[in-house]
């Protein structure tokens, strides 16, 4: 199993004792349906996402619940000499050149393993765009495994995960259940926030 920061012995449990102090500073609260805790793999959606402060949340959100994320990065971020550094922090690197793309890249990574958790923001960038990417959607279906909502809510001062939902045939659905969902999540810069079309 690859070591990140969140399974490193010794580390990470001095790392989770400080994001449960950072989280108590900051005067946040981490929200989790303990349903989703028990899965082995599941696409984690990380929504909305308007600044890098997120990302930040979400480590220390992952910090006090024990899961262990990763995310997925084209090659070039892998090699030296960042390679270690952001394997550590959870980087799956990812040769996007090869024939197969990113879908059935991510979904050949969940049938090679025993557990996975895999970050996906859908937006794709922490500026308002059109609409979500679907990518996330295409990778549970490909992979058969949940999709998790991952969530930042700056008006209440929430980040967590809960809803594990499987993927059904129309994405159309799909995309109206994450809307109604995510409706009262408000980022860092709501005018950035791009719901699901």
């Amino acid at each position: 199993m690859q070591r990140t920061i969140f399974n490193t012995p010794l580390v990470t449990p001095l790392l989770r004792l400080l994001a449960r102090l950072l989280i108590k500073l900051h005067g946040w609260r981490v929200v989790c349906d303990r349903r989703a805790l028990a899965l082995k793999k599941y696409v984690l959606i990380g929504a909305p996402h308007t600044s890098n402060w997120d990302g930040y949340y979400f480590i220390l959100a992952a910090l006090k619940l024990g899961v262990t994320p990763h995310w997925l990065g084209k090659d070039k971020l892998f090699r030296f000499p960042l390679g270690p550094v952001m394997r550590w922090f959870g980087g799956i690197s990812v040769d996007r050149s090869r024939a197969n793309n990113l879908v059935q890249a991510t979904v050949d990574k969940f049938n090679e393993s025993k557990s996975l958790i895999v970050v996906v923001p859908p937006e794709g960038t922490r500026r308002r765009g059109e609409r979500w990417k679907t990518g996330f959607y295409h990778i549970a279906r490909g992979a058969a495994v949940p999709v998790v909502c991952g969530f930042i809510n700056f008006a209440k001062k929430e980040v967590g995960m809960e809803k594990a939902l499987e993927m059904g045939e129309s994405l159309k659905a799909e995309l109206e259940r994450f809307r109604d969902y995510y409706a009262d999540k408000v980022g860092k810069f709501p005018e950035r926030y791009t719901p699901p079309a």
